[in-house]
């Protein structure tokens, strides 16, 4: 089983003391990196909830330990060179920051004697939220890392939410940001555990956003949400004082509003957005800042003058120095790291993990994920917000590379312009095909673009062969589906067509193939006038299988013959498969009456539907299997907890033998809504790393959540039970209101063993009249079994009574 796709941008990063490794927080991992390959070369694995804070123990370049901090509620010490768990401590509550300010600005080596190590957490009490709901529930705590305990009725701030502590390269100080106000603390130089840190609280007139503090001197920089950075000189000269100082306290404060303990505080603007990014150089002499601009800019802290690192792609959220002044690393918002040269900023790796989700405006708000699977390699294709589609190893949990169908530059306020709603690739993984529209501006204009695609035999990277401007007209196109084994493809349209396509490299000269080959309409056809809203070829290529609303119809794609029509749903068909290489073809219908079917090619009849949301479908190539990922109803969602209703809507992977309407297995996931799921062939690495027993798999099965994570297992094997993050549901359960098919004729289904993961035929029931008449009429026992299960039925056993 891998597990892959986390998010790197969820908490900062941290370089190891030789700069060579970076840890990056990954869900319930921390991924280890190296920084001049950007491939990942080990991991921390341990925490049951999301890593919020990796610290790794300043020292010489061979000490390899961190800290880590979780959402569990534990608090963990690595030996990362191995990797190794040293220690565990529980604080049992959900840790959202941690700093530890007493292992920093010390030297690595020390002859004095060693002293307890205390953290500043920054934690959320669940007991006090459900006590009083309006109350403040984020709070600051002390924690004894030493003596593995919090210290007791030591509460240094209570906040509405949890804040992100900030802490001060030399650990004289941490602070926060709440609102408007800025919580600065000082460290006290020697802690007992029952010292009390010192606290001012510097004053905006806007929400702030993000803070720095500098290395040596008294200064702290903050941005906030309108693109300002206000940056506070001498701070706490008043409060902070030994006594030995002498402050004078009737000196003006430029810039300093009310009260405040500061000496002056200078405004600087560039930004136009939110500032998300401040950090000051190793030596203190520059503040860089970024924002959504996608620009890192470099502020000479003396004079105020400022420049710029080039255009990075997107909006930038972190940034991180490392021991080496020559090395650092920048986080942006499409889920990369880039490695960074200092001090010229050139780009020198990045790591890339899966594009995040993202949302669309106006009328494709509501957008299908857009996955396209690569059954042969183990890639998916999956659109980005810059008008791009990217290519990760689902195998190798790496990014590859992106393939940009339109230019998109970043600018303040850039409002998204084109929607790339369709990918496609097909079975060999040779082509692609994409499709994108061009939003009308003020209601006038418009433009939809069909583009194919071709992989490169060197680079291995797709490149541009043909693009066909309004392919069905002013008609929107509802699918796009390859032929198997041919240069083919079908684009179906709402407008009431679909056209078939092939590549002039169809035709051959003397053997060789054409160069600069493109795509040109082969046939055109349709069904009543009625918009055609899903296509599929079989896995022979031999039909072509396009829905026209309710109702599907068959065609033969090389003379462009109607064979016949099957029909008909209560909804319009948004998706259509062929299952396999058998004579079942699976549709799913959704809004306003969600329905999956299954489809008998013979006969030209329906076998068996369920009246399920279905959000993906796939099918086996080699078997006779399909999956399905249904959503669960909202109705059963509103008795679930504000947690999981915040995650998203849950679901329910379904494993089907095609001519059985009763499950093979079932997996209950999370963030169901927006997910994928995929068949896909074990590549050579895979199989020799993970099976070792020499049964290998003829087919994985992927399943992608709304977030973008993904889980690849065995359907078929025992480890699949691990898939589940949720408890089971049976499929009657899912079912919505009202019933359709074969729940509407033959009644409600038995329920099935619920941990049942693989195709073995269940044991015969002791009460076989209950269940004899569950199936398909042509499925049905002999007339003769029937009979004797029918008057068995009318006259049940009685156990005899034990006098």
């Amino acid at each position: 089983m891998i597990r892959g796709g986390s998010s790197y941008i969820s908490s900062p990063p941290a370089f190891s003391n030789d700069a060579k490794r970076l840890l990056v927080c990954t869900a319930n991992t921390v991924s280890i990196f190296s920084t001049s390959t950007a491939l990942q070369v080990a991991s921390l694995e341990g925490h049951t909830a999301a890593v919020t804070s990796v610290i790794v123990v300043p020292g010489t370049k061979v000490l390899c330990y961190c800290w880590t901090a979780s959402l569990d509620g534990t608090i963990r010490y690595w030996d990362f060179s191995v990797p190794e768990l040293l220690k565990t401590l529980d604080v049992k509550m959900p840790i959202f920051s941690m700093v530890i300010p007493s292992i920093l600005g010390q030297p690595a080596e020390s002859n004095e004697k060693p002293t307890d190590v205390f953290a500043y957490l920054s934690i959320e009490d669940k007991k006090v939220q459900e006590n009083r709901p309006k109350a403040m529930h984020g709070q600051i705590r002390k924690c004894n890392l030493t003596a593995s305990r919090m210290v007791g009725g030591l509460i240094l701030k209570e906040t509405p939410q949890p804040e992100f502590i900030t802490v001060s390269s030399s650990g004289k100080f941490f602070g926060i940001r709440n609102k408007r106000k800025l919580h600065v603390w000082s460290v006290p130089a020697t802690d007992s555990g029952r010292s009390l840190a010192k606290k001012i609280t510097l004053h905006h007139s806007k929400t702030l956003s993000v803070l720095a503090f500098h290395p040596t001197e008294r200064i702290v920089a903050a941005g906030d949400v309108t693109g300002r950075i206000l940056v506070w000189r001498g701070f706490g000269n008043r409060t902070f004082s030994t006594g030995d100082e002498l402050v004078n306290k009737e000196e003006e404060h430029p810039g300093v509003r009310g009260n405040d303990d500061a000496d002056s505080c200078s405004t600087w603007h560039w930004h136009s957005a939110e500032v998300k990014v401040l950090s000051f150089s190793s030596d203190g002499a520059y503040l860089y800042s970024g924002g959504k601009e996608g620009v890192l800019v470099v502020w000479q802290l003396d004079t105020g003058k400022k420049k710029f690192l080039p255009r990075i792609g997107s909006p930038l959220l972190c940034f991180t120095d490392s021991p080496d002044p020559t090395l650092s690393s920048i986080s942006c918002a499409d889920n990369l790291i880039h490695i960074l040269e200092m001090p010229s900023m050139d780009i020198l790796k990045t790591i890339s993990g899966i594009k995040l989700p993202h949302s669309f405006p106006g009328r494709y708000e509501g957008l299908s994920s857009g996955f396209a699977f690569d059954y042969a390699s183990g890639l998916v294709a999956l659109r980005t917000e810059s008008y791009g589609i990217q290519f990760y190893s689902l195998f190798d949990d790496h990014g590859l590379y992106e393939v940009q169908v339109c230019e998109r530059n970043h600018q303040p306020g850039d409002e998204i312009s084109v929607v790339v709603i369709l990918v496609a690739l097909s079975q060999d993984g040779s082509m692609m095909s994409t499709v994108e529209v061009k939003l009308p501006e003020e209601g006038i204009g418009g433009l939809v673009c069909l583009k194919f695609w071709a992989l490169g035999s060197e680079n291995k990277k797709f490149t541009l062969s043909t693009v066909i401007y309004e392919p069905h007209r002013d008609a929107g196109i509802s699918a796009v589906a390859f032929h198997p084994t041919r240069h083919m493809a079908v684009s179906s349209s709402y407008g009431g067509d679909f056209k078939v396509w092939v590549c002039n490299d169809e035709i051959q000269q003397k053997g060789q193939t054409i160069q600069n080959s493109g795509w040109a309409c082969l046939a055109v056809g349709a069904y009543k006038k009625k918009p055609m809203t899903a296509a599929a070829f079989s896995l022979d290529g031999s039909v072509l299988a396009v829905a026209a609303e309710t109702v599907i119809t068959l065609w033969d794609p090389d003379k462009n013959v109607l064979l016949a029509v099957i029909g008909e749903t209560l909804s319009p068909i948004v998706t259509l498969s062929f299952a396999g290489k058998s004579e079942y073809l699976v549709s799913v219908s959704r809004d306003p009456k969600p329905q999956l079917s299954v489809w008998n090619m013979s006969k030209l009849s329906l076998s068996w539907s369920y009246r399920l949301h279905i959000e993906a479908v796939a099918c086996a190539v080699d078997l006779l299997s399909f999956a399905v990922l249904a959503l669960l109803p909202e109705s059963s969602m509103c008795t679930e907890s504000n947690e999981s209703m915040s995650q998203g809507r849950d679901g329910a992977i379904l494993l089907f033998n095609v001519m059985d309407p009763v499950p093979v297995a079932t997996w209950s996931v999370r963030k169901a809504k927006g997910g994928g799921l995929s068949f896909l062939h074990g590549n050579a690495s895979f199989l020799e790393e993970n099976i070792s027993d020499g049964n290998a798999p003829k087919e994985f099965l992927v399943y992608v959540n709304g977030d973008h994570e993904y889980v690849l297992f065995d359907p078929y094997s025992n480890e699949a039970n691990e898939v589940s993050t949720a408890r089971r549901k049976g499929l009657v359960e899912l079912e919505e209101t009202g019933q359709v098919g074969y729940a509407s004729i033959y009644g409600e289904l038995p329920e099935f063993k619920r941990n049942q993961t693989s195709l073995v035929p269940s044991v015969p029931s002791e009460r076989p009249w209950e269940t004899i008449f569950s199936g398909s009429s042509h499925n049905l026992p002999p007339l003769t079994k029937l009979c004797a299960a029918f008057l068995e039925s009318l006259m049940e056993k009685r156990t005899a009574a034990v006098e």
